[in-house]
């Protein structure tokens, strides 16, 4: 009996600690934009003079002041969704179609192509940047969203993941009885593969789009027109501007406006996660 009663305690009293740690850790990650979202209160002079914990006064003014800007807000919050949005998308579906036919089929050539796409993931972009940007030059798509969007399809990083999660989570038996009952290829994939796949998806769906929210280096080479940037290239320009119109509390502002709707899609995907996780669990 004492024991048990002693080792009750000793589990509680891990328990407290790791709630502690992680209570901790939230908080230093959190603070960041607590501090993000004290300087968009605060005027230029104001941030000018160091640390604050107490939020200020300009809000509204940051925000006029933003607004006011020649920067066009609105136009670049809707062509980074865009932009964001359709190369999540197209990332984890054709990522999770590729891991599927290399988890489902077995062809000759099969193990190089694993190693081949893994082997893209050690490329940066910045190597080819040159190469591509001469490509899209020549097929008459600069100043496009498409260069930015259509190269989503191919992303290794989310086929990895994905070929990762199918093995652990995506039984042949289920194909195969998809198939004896006379479904195709894409009705299965469709229709029993991707409900599987879900909290996959919902991690590398926020992965993607975060990564292509926060993009700068493409759309700077790309987009040449006012109407067609994106947050990002917008952020830079405000901060790169002349001593006399330089405010970084419109900066912040910026930062601020370009952040939120980031979040908004992490609370939204970050309950099928959950869903996702609670329901294998349940099965399990």
């Amino acid at each position: 009996m004492d024991r048990e009663v002693k080792g009750g305690i000793g589990l509680h009293a891990r328990r407290v600690i790791a709630y502690i740690v992680l209570a901790f850790v939230t908080v230093i990650c959190l603070f960041w934009f607590y501090i993000l979202f004290v300087n968009t209160s605060r005027t230029h002079g104001q941030i000018q003079m160091g640390f604050s914990a107490i939020p200020g006064t300009n809000l509204f003014k940051n925000w006029k002041s933003l607004m006011s800007s020649t920067q066009p807000v609105w136009s670049g919050l809707f062509n980074s969704v865009w932009v964001a949005g359709w190369t999540a998308l197209f990332s984890v579906y054709f990522s999770a179609m590729t891991a599927y036919a290399l988890h489902v089929y077995r062809f000759k050539g099969r193990a190089f192509i694993l190693t081949f796409i893994l082997a893209v993931m050690m490329i940066p972009t910045q190597v080819t940047a040159l190469g591509f940007y001469r490509q899209m030059s020549d097929w008459k798509m600069l100043d496009s969203f498409i260069p930015l969007i259509v190269p989503g399809i191919a992303a290794p990083a989310v086929f990895f993941y994905m070929k990762q999660y199918m093995e652990s989570a995506l039984p042949l038996e289920i194909i195969e009885a998809s198939r004896i009952d006379g479904a195709g290829e894409f009705y299965t994939f469709n229709r029993m593969v991707i409900p599987i796949m879900k909290p996959a998806i919902a991690v590398q769906a926020i992965f993607s789009f975060v990564s292509s929210w926060n993009n700068y280096f493409l759309p700077a080479l790309l987009l040449t027109s006012a109407k067609k940037k994106t947050l990002p290239i917008m952020i830079a320009e405000l901060r790169g501007a002349d001593f006399l119109k330089f405010d970084m509390g419109q900066v912040y502002m910026m930062m601020t406006f370009a952040i939120l709707p980031v979040i908004v899609v992490y609370l939204i995907l970050s309950k099928h996660i959950v869903q996702g996780v609670a329901l294998g669990s349940v099965k399990g």
